[in-house]
């Protein structure tokens, strides 16, 4: 997820160089409150997230804002792939956190459980970063730092990489999301996490819309231990974003 957001980041790096060399504008908003209503969706998944948010401006001009927010993620969706999750089986002894973002995955190491359903609701807390070009247009991105999860249970298919090797490949497995979330780094997250990378334009100084890319972590734990001692697993899905917000 960390990787994504710098990926976006480098995107916007030569407009954020460009607009720093604007200093003839106004000042902005030394303090901005937002609450927003986003919706991101592609294939079988679909997310709906409200957050509030509070940013605080920097520098003279106060351009560049950093904050935080509250954001409840709701997840559904159909027929979703979720793979091994720790980031020691994935990555390699040794290898999780920060460590991973630069380390291939362990494929034989990685199985699948196929849920036939999700349904997700999270609230986590947020780390929240802008920028603005201009008095209408702001860069941003966003990400959950640490927070919980509840839904209903859910069963599915259980794929072993080498069917071979376990008698529990193609069993039914029962799963319940991982209560607990907290963003560590690559694949040493846990639980179910969002982040968003985003364009957004203001309509008037109380409303402005967004559009850009949402990547979305859902985590399910089985009621037993599978192949590799495991019973964690994560689906991560990227969408395209859509939002309105209400400013104050």
């Amino acid at each position: 997820m960390i990787r994504r957001l710098g990926f976006l980041f480098l995107i916007w790096l030569p407009a954020i160089v460009s607009a720093q060399t604007d200093a003839g504008q106004p000042d902005f908003k030394a303090v901005t409150q937002t609450l927003d209503l986003s919706l991101a969706t592609k294939g079988s998944l679909t997310t709906a997230a409200l957050s509030l948010n509070r940013l605080y401006g920097l520098g003279k001009l106060h351009r560049f804002k950093i904050g935080y927010g509250l954001r409840l993620t709701s997840a559904f969706g159909q027929a979703t792939d979720y793979r091994t999750a720790p980031a020691d089986l994935v990555k390699g002894n040794g290898k999780a956190s920060v460590v991973g973002l630069f380390s291939k995955d362990l494929e034989e190491h990685i199985d699948t459980l196929r849920l036939s359903n999700t349904l997700a609701h999270s609230v986590n807390i947020s780390l929240n970063l802008e920028y603005a070009l201009s008095h209408r247009l702001d860069l941003g991105v966003n990400i959950d730092l640490i927070g919980f999860t509840v839904g209903p249970k859910q069963s599915g298919t259980f794929i072993a990489n080498s069917p071979s090797r376990s008698p529990l490949s193609g069993t039914i497995q029962e799963a319940s999301l991982t209560a607990f979330n907290i963003l560590l780094g690559d694949k040493s997250d846990r639980g179910s996490l969002n982040s968003e990378g985003y364009v957004r334009y203001r309509l008037t100084n109380r409303f402005s819309l967004r559009g850009g890319l949402s990547f979305q972590f859902n985590e399910y734990t089985t009621s037993r231990k599978l192949t590799f001692d495991n019973d964690r697993f994560r689906s991560s899905n990227a969408r395209i974003l859509g939002a309105i917000a209400y400013h104050w």
